[in-house]
């Protein structure tokens, strides 16, 4: 269950960068890793040798089920990673791949030159799912003005080639975007125009390293030059209406609406990111190299050293704790919330260590102040946004009466339930309009269609929009809107599920991630081989025809053998399961490609036999909600759509988890149905509980208390207290139906007089916390108030 388990760090880390290959086949001069203080890389060796990437892998994933985390993302690096060569880079990857895939979601990327980069490389990142991000500064004379061979001849040439490569439909899905280094002598026009041709899904322009010891190339008093460049492009970018994602301006944008920065160059996010170099030490962020010799230094390692040991060093801690680790000047700037000091790397002063404002500052506060008021933005509204929401915050004056009260006592009915269930709709309709707004042309296709089908059929609609695991989807497409494929185009799969439910036949371009085209609610049409790209999908209510590389393929809808041998070759059709209950049917979900968003792995697809032991489990763990918690069971009835199967733990703990954005899906592993009840009840009450904190808030998000409960050996933040302690109600009455059965034992009483003491002493705990709003005190009233009726 998401409230028991190890406690939580502080501070997980959630991103890594691996050093693959420490040396270049370029000679850049504004290099921090070759050309800046730090001259580690002439210590390391040259490759990371495989007994190195099996101790990483083995910690990245050991550091993730610790905490639960739901991804984790790894950065392949140098130098150049491509150096390697496809075989070793293949080798190197399958090892990560096998180590942490059956841990958590795991997002692997590479940073290379491009210079390299060749068909057999493309196919690598297709078959191991890998997005790369290519350098390149501009045109040809902006390019070559740093980025040169060691000779001093041109790579753009080469570079060009490479990105042609991945913008071809096959690869399209693994461009991650550019990295452009910003030199104010180049004209920020002609460099904005060379990178806009090469279509990449995000730019990053980063400003070149540089600290008070060093200071930026062309600055000086009363002088602004970098923000100068900047703002150029940002209003030609403006201008082409804004054809593809540029982090910098829409960090600054967000950061002024109060939300995330997304970026370790500005704002106020948390800095999870450590560094394995290729002898298997442990470094903190690369751009530290740029201070002085052994800045990045931890003294750890990957063999002798878990995560946990290196995110806990000072060092790396400061670089998490935000506003309380800047300057006094920091501190008192309007901006601050914007800015956060800049990179920490560009602070450096030998005097006083990184304790100064960023070398950039000017640049940054002028850059920052033109483009709020170029985007309507207070330069103030980062730091009103959560004062805002306190005190405007949602109220139940527009709930239905007495909902409070019968979720907070945990008599949730099914009328209770259905209200829940329509505002999750409408929300994940709100959010598919932000994404058709901002996605691509694949996302475009399927808006029209969704529409068109909306008018025709709008139960068909509804029907597809109420899967859990869409909103989980559109979130991360908007944290991500310019990825294509990826992300935004998956729009086109939702509309083709909606058609089909319609009856409607039709065609429309879909997105193939992994060699799969899912259709959620639906089923999964499997190709032959890694695929990836865009394929033609013609639709009708039997079946479809897939178009793809040439290849024209029919594939019934159906209930085919799960062998690849049973379909006809090209593809084959993987139909959802569904699970028939008294209440009605559930979805077993073993194929939603974002249904790994839980606190613990998502099994892959179930092979037959199994998928009808867990349809078993699941008839008779109903059979026990029906028994053991009856008023429980019609609120589960009324909302429950899907349950995803989880890996099971080896040493065989109970697993469960719920994920936030997914209303209706409750995730488990496999256990007696006793326990599988009990699980399913807990997680169903962080799906209300959920439901509920997005129409009304029961908690001051500002507050920062942190509560001792029970059943975690930690502090909780608020909402984490309100979770458990809701949960726990539910379960304390199961407890409670049991110990009042005839010949009940003793072991089944304790258990109900230990959650009883939990839950109450939580209540308290909350009630006393002086963060919850008049409807979180109503909401908590209410709750201990059922547990005070409770036989002690």
């Amino acid at each position: 269950m998401t409230d028991a388990g190890p406690p939580d760090e502080r501070w997980p880390i959630s991103q890594y960068v691996l050093k693959v290959h420490s040396r270049c086949d370029l000679a850049c001069d504004h290099c921090y890793v070759y050309e800046h203080a730090d001259q580690g890389w002439r210590r390391q060796p040259t490759t990371m040798a495989p007994r190195t990437m099996h101790a990483a892998a083995d910690r990245i994933a050991e550091h993730a089920a610790a905490h639960r985390l739901t991804t984790v993302t790894v950065v392949l690096h140098g130098g150049e990673p491509l150096l390697l060569g496809p075989q070793r880079l293949d080798e190197l990857v399958t090892i990560l791949r096998n180590r942490i895939d059956p841990v958590t979601r795991l997002d692997l990327r590479m940073q290379s030159n491009g210079v390299r980069l060749s068909e057999a490389f493309c196919d690598l990142l297709v078959k191991h799912d890998i997005r790369l991000g290519v350098s390149l500064d501009g045109d040809a004379v902006a390019n070559d003005r740093h980025r040169r061979y060691a000779n001093g001849s041109s790579s753009h040439a080469k570079v060009l080639a490479g990105l042609a490569l991945l913008r071809r439909p096959e690869y399209r899905d693994q461009y991650a975007g550019l990295l452009c280094t910003v030199d104010v002598a180049n004209d920020p026009a002609a460099v904005y125009a060379a990178l806009r041709a090469e279509a990449p899904p995000r730019l990053d322009l980063l400003l070149p390293h540089a600290t008070w010891e060093q200071p930026p190339p062309g600055s000086g008093p009363g002088v602004t030059p970098y923000a100068d460049w900047l703002l150029a492009v940002h209003d030609r970018w403006t201008a082409d209406g804004r054809p593809m994602s540029i982090r910098m301006f829409e960090s600054i944008r967000s950061t002024g609406e109060g939300g995330p920065s997304g970026s370790e160059w500005l704002g106020l996010d948390r800095a999870d990111l450590l560094v394995v170099e290729t002898d298997g030490t442990w470094e903190q962020v690369d751009s530290l190299k740029t201070a002085f010799d052994g800045a990045a230094g931890t003294g750890r390692d990957v063999f002798t050293d878990a995560v946990d040991a290196v995110a806990g060093l000072p060092d790396v801690v400061r670089r998490q704790v935000g506003l309380d680790a800047l300057a006094a000047q920091c501190r008192a700037c309007p901006v601050v919330r914007q800015c956060g000091g800049g990179l920490f790397a560009h602070r450096y002063r030998a005097a006083n260590g990184f304790d100064n404002p960023s070398a950039y500052c000017a640049d940054l506060k002028e850059l920052i102040v033109s483009l709020n008021d170029r985007e309507a933005v207070s330069p103030a509204g980062a730091a009103a946004a959560s004062e805002r929401h306190a005190r405007d915050g949602r109220t139940d004056e527009h709930l239905p009466a007495g909902l409070i009260e019968r979720i907070g006592s945990g008599r949730t009915d099914a009328d209770a339930v259905a209200f829940l269930a329509d505002t999750q709709l409408a929300l994940t309709r709100a959010l598919i309009v932000a994404v058709a707004g901002g996605g691509s042309a694949t996302a475009a296709g399927g808006w029209d269609l969704l529409t068109r089908v909306d008018q025709e059929a709008p139960g068909a609609v509804d029907a597809t929009l109420t899967h859990p695991y869409l909103r989980v989807w559109a979130v991360d497409a908007l944290h991500r809107r310019s990825l294509d494929t990826a992300s935004s185009g998956y729009l086109a799969c939702v509309a083709a599920a909606a058609a089909v439910r319609a009856g409607v036949r039709t065609h429309l371009d879909v997105p193939i991630r992994d060699g799969t085209v899912h259709l959620p609610t639906l089923g999964t049409l499997v190709l032959d081989g890694p695929a990836a790209g865009i394929a033609r999908l013609d639709l009708d209510p039997d079946g479809c025809t897939l178009i793809h590389r040439g290849a024209t393929t029919r594939v019934p809808f159906g209930d085919p053998a799960e062998e690849p041998g049973a379909a006809p070759a090209g593809a084959r059709w993987l139909p959802n399961r569904r699970v028939g209950t008294d209440p009605g049917e559930v979805l077993l979900e073993d194929l939603d490609p974002h249904r790994d968003c839980h606190d613990w792995k998502a099994a892959e697809r179930l092979a037959p036999g199994p998928a009808r032991e867990w349809a078993a489990a699941l008839r008779e763990t109903w059979q026990v909600l029906r028994r053991d918690a009856p008023g429980h069971a019609d609120a589960v009835a009324a909302g429950l759509r899907a349950v995803v199967p989880l890996v099971e733990d080896p040493t065989g703990l109970l697993r469960s988890s719920t994920a936030r954005q997914a209303f209706g899906a409750v995730a488990v592993a496999r256990a007696d149905v006793d326990a599988m009840a009990v699980m399913v009840v807990h997680e169903f009450q962080h799906n209300i509980l959920g439901a509920l904190l997005d129409v009304c808030d029961l908690f001051d998000p500002r507050h920062g208390a942190r509560l001792t409960v029970g059943w975690r050996a930690d502090p909780r933040p608020v909402e984490g207290a309100l979770q458990g302690t809701y949960a726990h109600l539910a379960v304390t009455q199961m407890w409670l139906r049991r110990a009042e059965r005839p010949g009940a034992d003793a072991a089944t009483r304790r258990h109900y007089e230990q959650y009883r003491a939990w839950t109450a002493d939580a209540a308290a705990a909350l009630a006393g916390s002086g963060a919850l709003t008049p409807s979180g005190e109503r909401f908590v009233a209410h709750l201990a108030e059922t547990v005070q009726g409770w036989p002690r």
